[in-house]
């Protein structure tokens, strides 16, 4: 069985632990590789950090013009990969391989942002801001950088930081998830062919030892993270406390709110794509659907038709709308959460954890479930499920749908379903979410925009993508500057 070697100094090494996890396809328990675990990789951590700053000291007086140059290669190099790097996404998280060629688009399109560093890095100049003074404010790289990233989006999330840090002239290390790292590995194929100084970029394996050693280390100056919110709280508390700038996306539980005016047919289709797509695995996903007056019960019935449609299975194979989830953990997990829900009052419209799927008799499998009339005042409607599951709630007003989105702990998503402009105005300008959805089902921003969230879904200042990256990962630098007369060369 190939153990995952680590990729330090531009080149693939053997880690210093000899403990490993099994790397498992989550559809069928196949066991893909084993990847190296313990306290041990700390030491792993403290190699890949040692050939990152060396590199750093070469990388950042490269020309911005010259650095973003290997973005252009990379984007080439993963667009010409996109089929085996979305096969290798299905195996390991799960996700259908469509859903796997989408999350790699969204990674290109960063790239191709990033590519724009030359004029986002840009600084300030004022002349004559005092008598014969001038003024300027430039951004120089802060140093060595590192990213922790998830399980559920393998090699978009990464990219969310990556190019940007690398063109604003940093040290880059990777820790991708001990669940999912077969991802970056392919990946780091492609990083390997780069013009890039040997060891500006590295990858290291292990668990929350390795955390922990990036969370330490002097040499690291700033974080990314994306996970649960109490990780993400414990990432940002502990990488402060060391003095480094930390970004940390946690979790959610994203409402959307269906009026009686907004078109049924193409609403319940988005809905259902943002519950279900990926399992119900991403941070984006819609978790409480709250129907507005709907004496009819047309939303509510037009949902459970084309929920009950979707078909579980195989991300690889054809036809399948929907995989297993992660981990037999997270499926016992869940099942327990609808169980609490049932307990709770609600009332089951679907119930997807009897699911099994002929030839993947082991895979993690749930169909999609429907909870109707979940409590409002009891735990599950403000727990994260992260799975495929629906909540189903009825109010009477859109003021009480906004007051209810608002009393949440979570604010990384909230979405409206409207045919009325002035309904679209009142909710995106009083709903207390970093990202807003009119008649979208996953507001998920373009790589222009920053990946916001509020609350509890998000510790630090700056998020990912766009501008927001680009001031992450660069530090500001005032000069002010005289030159006398008489100090100047006379022509």
């Amino acid at each position: 069985m190939n153990i995952l070697k680590n990729y330090i100094g531009g080149e693939w090494i053997e880690s210093n632990s000899k403990e490993t996890l099994d790397v498992l396809n989550p559809a069928s328990q196949d066991i893909l590789a084993k990847v190296p675990f313990g306290p041990d990789t700390v030491k792993d951590v403290m190699s890949a950090t040692a050939s990152a700053s060396k590199a750093y000291n070469e990388w950042r007086n490269v020309p911005v013009i010259k650095r973003v140059q290997v973005l252009y290669q990379l984007k080439s190099l993963i667009e010409t990969n996109v089929e085996s790097l979305a096969e290798i996404i299905t195996k390991e998280s799960g996700k259908t391989f469509a859903e796997s060629k989408g999350e790699i688009q969204r990674a290109i399109e960063n790239i191709e942002v990033a590519c724009g560093t030359p004029m986002l890095m840009a600084g300030d100049f004022i002349e004559d801001i005092a008598s014969g003074i001038d003024e300027m404010m430039i951004r120089q790289p802060v140093g060595v950088c590192a990213c922790i990233t998830p399980f559920n989006f393998p090699s978009m999330i990464v990219f969310w930081f990556l190019p940007y840090a690398i063109a604003t002239g940093n040290g880059f290390i990777i820790k991708p998830s001990e669940k999912v790292p077969l991802t970056m590995m392919k990946i780091f194929e492609f990083i390997d062919q780069l013009d890039i100084p040997k060891g500006l970029v590295n990858l290291v394996h292990g668990g929350k030892d390795s955390v922990d050693a990036i969370l330490e280390h002097p040499e690291i100056k700033a974080i990314s993270f994306v996970g649960s919110t109490p990780v993400a709280r414990y990432i940002y508390s502990k990488g402060t406390s060391n003095g480094k700038r930390v970004q940390a996306q946690g979790g959610a539980k994203n409402p959307v709110v269906v009026l009686p005016d907004a078109d049924i047919e193409m609403s319940t289709r988005i809905i259902a794509d943002s519950v279900y797509g990926c399992a119900g695995q991403r941070c984006l996903a819609a978790s409480t659907i709250i129907t507005v007056d709907d004496q009819s019960r047309k939303i509510k019935e037009a949902l459970y038709e084309t929920v009950k449609g979707r078909t579980t299975g195989y991300g690889l194979d054809q036809g399948v709308d929907m995989g297993p989830v992660i981990t037999a953990d997270s499926k016992t997990r869940i099942e327990g959460l609808i169980q609490k829900g049932i307990d709770e009052g609600a009332n089951v419209l679907l119930d997807g954890r009897k699911t099994s799927i002929s030839g993947y008799e082991k895979g993690n499998f749930l169909a999609p479930t429907i909870l109707e009339n979940v409590a409002l005042d009891k735990e599950l409607i403000r727990t994260e499920i992260f799975g495929p599951v629906m909540s189903l709630i009825s109010m009477n007003t859109v003021e009480d749908a906004l007051s209810f989105v608002n009393s949440g702990n979570y604010g990384n998503m909230a979405c409206l379903f409207t045919g009325s402009g002035a309904s679209a105005r009142k909710f995106r300008n009083e709903a207390n979410a970093g990202n807003i959805g009119i008649n979208i089902g996953v507001a998920a921003p373009m790589a222009q925009f920053p990946f916001s969230g509020w609350k509890d879904s998000f510790f630090g200042d700056l998020h990912g993508q766009g501008k927001h990256a680009i001031e992450f990962f660069t530090q500001t630098k005032v000069v002010i500057e005289r030159w006398p007369k008489k100090w100047s060369r006379k022509f």
